[in-house]
């Protein structure tokens, strides 16, 4: 009980401050709308799905994956 008693309070804490809100409602919608703008618009123009497009099993998808995280990157400037 104490638990639930403790959640339904941070709920109403948060509800009543957004409730109240005047100025922040309008950046939070600010803020809302570049998220969407970054991940879903930007997304679907300018990042291909890349590893669809190089292969064609999920298998070959992984082992590029693992290859690309595990592969030492080379630093030397020789």
């Amino acid at each position: 009980m104490k638990i639930i008693n403790f959640l339904k309070r941070v709920f109403l804490f948060y509800y009543d401050g957004f409730k109240n809100m005047t100025v922040g409602k309008k950046l939070w919608a600010i803020i809302i709308i570049k998220l969407f703008i970054m991940f879903a618009i930007l997304k679907i123009f300018f990042f291909k799905d890349f590893l669809n497009d190089k292969f064609d099993t999920e298998r070959e998808k992984a082992d590029y994956v693992i290859e690309q995280l595990t592969q030492p990157k080379n630093t030397s400037n020789d």
